[in-house]
C-alpha cells in the first residue's frame, strides 16, 4: 500500500517487478476491461457526460447489447462506472464516470488519440 506522501510505481517499474505478469494478478482483469475494444470506446464516450444506455449503442457503432451491458458491468464492477437508475416507467438509466473513472478515461483517450494520430504510418508498415 502507498500512502500519500509515497509516489506511485509507474507501469514499468511494476512490470520489472513482475505483479502485472504474475498468472493471478487482479490487476489483468481491470486492465482486460479497460483495454478491451469496447472498454476504451465507451470510457471514451462517456468522457463527454452522462449517457443513457441507448445513447451509448448509438455512438459506439457496432456494439451489440450484449457487449455494452456486458462492458458497463465491467467497468462499474471496476469502480470506473456509476449506474443511475430512476424509479419510473419505462426504466430510465443513466451511466457516468466516476472519478476513477474519469482517470483512467484520460489515459485510454490519449492512447486512441495517439492511434488515430498515427494511423496513415501504422497502415503504411503492415504487411500487405
Amino acid at each position: 500500500m502507498h500512502n500519500a506522501d509515497t509516489p506511485r510505481p509507474g507501469f514499468a517499474e511494476l512490470m520489472q517487478r513482475g505483479q502485472l505478469f504474475a498468472e493471478k494478478c487482479p490487476s489483468r482483469e481491470v486492465l482486460k476491461h479497460v483495454t478491451s475494444r469496447w472498454g476504451v470506446l465507451l470510457l471514451v464516450a462517456l468522457r463527454s457526460g452522462t449517457h443513457r444506455f441507448s445513447d451509448l449503442r448509438r455512438k459506439v457503432n457496432g456494439i451489440s447489447e450484449k457487449m455494452l451491458a456486458q462492458t458497463l458491468q465491467w467497468l462499474e464492477g471496476d469502480g470506473f462506472v456509476e449506474r443511475i437508475s430512476y424509479p419510473v416507467v419505462p426504466p430510465h438509466v443513466e451511466y457516468k464516470l466516476t472519478p476513477l473513472g474519469e482517470e483512467v478515461g484520460e489515459k485510454v483517450e490519449a492512447l486512441a488519440d495517439w492511434i488515430e494520430v498515427k494511423l496513415p504510418e501504422i497502415l503504411a508498415g503492415r504487411k500487405k
